[in-house]
């Protein structure tokens, strides 16, 4: 049956564009029509009011790890961290060994649970738990269905706990992709290939990952120069830069997510680029570590935005890349930011393999739609502005996936109340096991 979202204020981010009255038809997932007065011309169709609410394509959380989203608030003992190294050996990889299913099962639920409530409609997820790596992105996959919300899942394999959980985790991530149905048009989850960081991965795994891609047909998803530590040990151990050595080994593609890429040199972006590679920007996680800037953003071709673990909000997160770039006294704005956030879905089409990021006839009904009540007038020349200034999560009434919605009045259509206590238990017992 035909759906029509009717009286919609239809926005895109870039290129820019608002339309004020619209109506949206959609079929099987899809946009099949757009246009003024389609409730009209469409006798039969599910007229579902919009009453001028924002509809926008959905917000896309380019980088993410739902595994960390038991950690807030943390209270078990960890030691003073006075750098990024001793940061991931006394938090995050103590923390990542403490996972077991009933842990990831409840991280995984709330994870997805609060993408949603910030109105993004997909994440691309970096999953570790080395003491329960088998099965481990089904259990992530579940909770992603559950609740609707649309995905790329990998496992970030690593030798720095042996080489028998460098090749399980090779494993998961194959075994992961092969069981992917690639002609199902109307799935939400989708595989990559993951990496922890080049200095925690031998010659040996980044040839695995090499068969790995060409086993699936799938990029990599991997940290890459988060902290001048990676760049320092590539070129004591290796001579080269990192991005060097993972392309001598064939894994910079237009699949590719490179995350972080504070301490990337003139050499490595070229070759990003040249590789049409993604490098994916996660401004407040930066911040937090206290790893530095990434000050070359502007000449990156393929640039997109993600949380690092903070949450799923990409609008708080489009506000901390855009103002601490403003901050560290460079010439970008808004709209250029607005084009990377937008470009998430260009990632979603490179594995899909379908139509993401406009509201238009033909793409996918991924929406974030938004009762934003604006003192200024609202227009393709200022909605980045309105962005950066004005719109937040707490304007998020609705998100569609797939042309359903699974939020909508700000409620979800079951109860998430045990949900959260079921969080709030395994919470408790991950800082324990730390």
């Amino acid at each position: 049956m035909i759906k029509i979202l009717s009286n919609a204020t239809l926005a895109q981010l870039y290129p820019a564009r608002v339309q004020t009255g619209m109506d949206i038809a959609l079929e099987h997932g899809r946009i099949v029509k757009i246009g003024k007065n389609l409730t009209i011309s469409s006798p039969g169709a599910a007229i579902i009011p919009m009453d001028g609410k924002l509809v926008l394509p959905g917000m896309v959380c380019a980088h993410n790890h739902f595994y960390s989203a038991l950690a807030r608030g943390i209270t078990a003992d960890i030691p003073p961290s006075p750098d990024f190294v001793s940061i991931l050996n006394n938090l995050w990889w103590r923390l990542d060994k403490a996972i077991d299913r009933e842990i990831l099962e409840a991280s995984a639920m709330v994870g997805a649970l609060e993408a949603v409530k910030a109105g993004t409609t997909a994440v691309i997820d970096h999953h570790a738990s080395p003491e329960f790596i088998e099965g481990s992105l089904n259990v992530l996959r579940n909770a992603f269905e559950k609740i609707g919300l649309r995905g790329i899942l990998c496992y970030e394999t690593t030798d720095r706990n042996g080489e028998a959980g460098m090749k399980e985790g090779i494993a998961e991530n194959i075994n992961f992709a092969k069981s992917i149905d690639r002609k199902n048009d109307r799935r939400l989850i989708e595989a990559a290939i993951g990496g922890h960081a080049p200095f925690t991965l031998n010659d040996k795994a980044l040839e695995m990952m090499k068969e790995a891609i060409d086993e699936t047909g799938r990029g990599i998803h991997i940290h890459v120069s988060e902290d001048a530590y990676d760049s320092a040990f590539s070129h004591h151990h290796y001579r080269e830069d990192p991005l060097e050595r993972l392309n001598r080994f064939g894994l910079l593609n237009g699949k590719a997510l490179i995350v972080h890429g504070v301490h990337l040199t003139e050499n490595e972006i070229n070759l990003l680029n040249e590789t049409g590679s993604y490098l994916i920007h996660n401004p407040r996680s930066n911040m937090n570590n206290s790893v530095g800037y990434m000050e070359k953003i502007r000449q990156v071709k393929n640039l997109a935005i993600g949380t690092d673990g903070i949450g799923s909000d990409m609008f708080e997160e489009f506000k901390f890349a855009c103002f601490k770039q403003r901050d560290a006294g460079g010439p970008l704005w808004p709209d250029s930011f607005a084009e990377f956030l937008q470009r998430g879905n260009r990632i979603l089409e490179h594995y899909f393999g379908e139509k993401f990021g406009a509201v238009k006839t033909g793409y996918r009904a991924d929406f974030t739609i938004l009762d934003y009540d604006s003192p200024t007038p609202l227009n393709a020349d200022n909605i980045a502005g309105h962005l950066a200034f004005g719109l937040s999560a707490r304007d998020v009434n609705a998100v569609m996936v797939n042309g359903k919605f699974i939020y909508k009045n700000r409620e979800f259509p079951f109860d998430t109340a045990e949900i959260y206590a079921q969080a709030r238990k395994a919470a408790a017992e991950l800082w324990t096991r730390m």
